[in-house]
């Protein structure tokens, strides 16, 4: 069980990360930071914090999302408003190794807070900026959200049946993406400061993020002129990789390896079609798609989709069910790979939340602590910038910090 007190540093251990960004992205980013032992000091506005503190479902008053998304973190509450709070900000940032924000540009020089002021201050700060459509360019101004990042990419285009709606992935899939490729950033960042002792200013576009995942889109159009659409359940230009329906779901097959479809086509008793030289190779299979996915879906219509997978599994074909939360929290390889962790929250309820991604066999991450209550570390980060009991009490009474 996940107590928050593993001893285990991790491999960033010593690296000191700031984080002045909010919700998705940037928290995100600095989070998978402190999973592998960077020390992150999150700074939030005093009095509501975070706004993700009150997203989605609350258990004793806080989201469980948050119980993730700030493991540990240290809290510091800090109005960044005013002239204090921003001094307080460049102090921090002159002995950090990277400082993560995600806000409209223009923000942080608003307060003050320039990145190139700040890299002058202390050389080797990375500086990762996550925004919707980046630091330069026509459009940097316009405010920016994943969904936006997600549509300007290209996905939103794509998830939808023909002829329908495009439809949303179901998580903020953008925000999640850019938070990973700032993380690349980063680490790339901090490995390139091993040679030249200096640091840089990473930025981040949601829509770039998201168009860095489309895979052939680009040079298709560029090549061919062609302009892929939404093809629902199936793999564009890949056969057969469907979903086809069961008495009782749905169950994923991707038969489209040459051996792996004659594979297929034999189990489900189409030797005709598994053995057709004009279906020997995806270019052939392509043409005659439909006549493929009738064949396969004539044949797991009336089975279960634990009957259709028995068969599949037993051919060697990939193929899976479509997981729900309910599934993956009764899975036992989710479980066998540590992606099930079971913590205790400061009143000591038990809450599960997954586990740290990727595994690294001898320097893993882990849930040193948990995620941090408001301003919960305030009076700490302070005392270690060297302010007395005194400044900080006069901060206080300012509304610098969090009463």
């Amino acid at each position: 069980m996940e107590t928050g007190n593993t001893k285990d540093a991790g491999p960033l251990a010593g690296l000191k990360v700031l984080e002045l960004g909010q919700l998705i992205a940037g928290p995100f980013a600095a989070r998978t930071l402190g999973d592998f032992g960077a020390d992150v000091v999150k700074v939030e506005p005093p009095g509501a914090g975070d706004p993700l503190r009150n997203w989605r479902l609350l258990k004793n008053g806080t989201s469980v999302w948050w119980q993730v998304q700030s493991r540990n973190k240290k809290s510091l509450a800090l109005d960044l408003r005013q002239p204090e709070g921003q001094d307080i900000v460049r102090r921090l940032a002159r002995e950090a190794d990277v400082l993560v924000e995600n806000f409209r540009p223009g923000a942080l020089e608003g307060w003050g807070l320039d990145p190139q002021q700040l890299l002058e201050a202390n050389p080797r700060l990375i500086v990762l900026r996550i925004s919707g459509y980046g630091q330069t360019g026509p459009y940097r101004d316009r405010p920016g959200f994943g969904v936006v990042g997600e549509a300007m990419g290209g996905l939103r285009h794509l998830t939808a049946e023909p002829g329908r709606v495009p439809v949303r992935v179901g998580v903020s899939i953008g925000d999640t993406l850019a938070a990973l490729h700032g993380v690349i950033g980063i680490l790339s960042a901090l490995h390139e400061r091993q040679r030249s002792g200096r640091g840089q200013v990473i930025d981040v576009a949601l829509y770039e993020a998201v168009f860095n995942c489309m895979e052939s889109l680009l040079p298709e159009y560029s090549a061919f002129g062609a302009v892929r659409g939404p093809a629902g359940s199936a793999l564009p230009g890949i056969a057969p990789t469907n979903a086809y329906a069961c008495a009782d779901g749905y169950v994923l097959i991707a038969g489209n390896g040459d051996s792996i479809y004659k594979r297929l086509m034999t189990s489900i008793g189409r030797a005709d079609l598994a053995n057709d030289p004009a279906l020997a190779d995806n270019a052939g299979r392509v043409k005659r798609v439909e006549e493929i996915d009738a064949a396969i879906g004539a044949w797991t219509a009336p089975r279960t989709v634990d009957e259709a997978l028995k068969v599949l599994e037993g051919a060697s074909v990939p193929a899976g069910r479509i997981y729900t939360v309910a599934d993956i929290a009764a899975d036992p390889h989710y479980a066998a790979r540590g992606m099930l962790k079971e913590m205790r929250l400061d009143d000591g309820e038990p809450l599960t939340v997954p586990g740290v991604v990727p595994k690294l066999s001898r320097t893993p991450g882990a849930q040193r602590r948990n995620a941090p209550r408001l301003g919960q570390d305030t009076d700490a980060v302070l005392h270690e910038l060297g302010l007395t009991e005194e400044q900080i009490a006069g901060l206080r009474s300012r509304g610098v910090i969090a009463s």
